[in-house]
């Protein structure tokens, strides 16, 4: 790895960690809301025990720094151990203040924001120490999403809330886990996300395929395929069109042949000529 290279992944993780403390100081932690991690531990230590949550956090961290070391290899130990010092750090420094009193319009932006601190942090292979160390090596040995494994991961912890704040913020918990998995997956899985769309008509492949290639500008791949019933053999059509064009796409087929067949598919991302690629003109 080139040192450009590793001061941009340093200043990612500090990114990363700078959103996880907004998130927990700003909008969780003043509603009493621990939505696991080792965050969340600290949030339900602090109010039952009186002892400071970046406290927590730092043992906490330090304890996951040996399972990161052992499990995960001395690249991602060293990732995770710059986000694992700097998290409570920043839990020290980042103002303890409810930017909102609205409980769910907390939960719902300080999920989001904490969900994408984590993501960062997985795109880059680091951590921010704590419960987001389980889910790392859950992927590496048995491929499991790391969204998934922080959900499974946080959820003890959550339950705790029922004893300590009680059941509406257990609930408000659970909702906090739910959102912040669905923003890594999302992240994940792509933001350049596109629809993939088949056509199958009987006898009108031909004037469609030519109106879509002058109308919408995008490439268009023909498929041989035979029914499964009928056993004929006939052609269909894929194209894959941004969101923007998928309307156009519809119209266009609709007119030629409203009785044709059509699938349309979400894809996550998409790579290539006419939608990453653009040759020098």
């Amino acid at each position: 790895m080139t040192a450009l290279r590793k001061g941009q992944n340093i200043l990612l993780i500090i990114l990363a960690v700078l959103l996880l403390s907004i998130s927990i100081n700003m909008f969780l932690g003043p509603h009493q809301i621990a939505a696991g991690g080792v965050s969340g531990l600290g949030i339900l230590a602090e109010a039952a025990f009186s002892i400071d949550r970046s406290i927590v956090v730092l043992v906490l961290n330090c304890l996951m720094l040996l399972l990161t070391i052992f499990f995960l290899g001395k690249k991602v130990f060293f990732n995770t151990l710059i986000g694992s010092l700097l998290f409570p750090f920043f839990l020290a420094i980042v103002p303890e203040i409810m930017v909102t009193s609205d409980r769910l319009l907390s939960v719902l932006f300080g999920s989001a924001i904490f969900g994408i601190g984590v993501a960062i942090l997985y795109k880059i292979g680091a951590s921010s120490g704590g419960t987001t160390i389980p889910p790392l090596i859950l992927q590496k040995y048995w491929h499991i999403n790391t969204s998934t494994g922080l959900l499974v991961t946080d959820a003890f912890i959550v339950l705790l809330n029922v004893f300590i704040f009680g059941v509406e913020s257990f609930l408000y918990a659970i909702l906090s886990i739910i959102i912040t998995s669905i923003v890594m997956t999302y992240i994940e899985t792509g933001v350049k996300r596109r629809k993939s769309i088949l056509i199958f008509s009987q006898d009108k492949t031909s004037e469609i395929k030519q109106e879509l290639l002058r109308t919408v500008n995008r490439g268009v791949t023909l498929f041989n395929v035979t029914g499964g019933k009928t056993e004929q053999e006939n052609q269909m059509l894929m194209i894959v069109s941004s969101n923007n064009e998928y309307p156009t796409v519809m119209r266009i087929i609709d007119q030629i042949d409203p009785t044709s067949f059509v699938i349309v598919s979400n894809v996550a991302e998409v790579h290539g000529l006419g939608f990453t690629y653009h040759p020098i003109q």
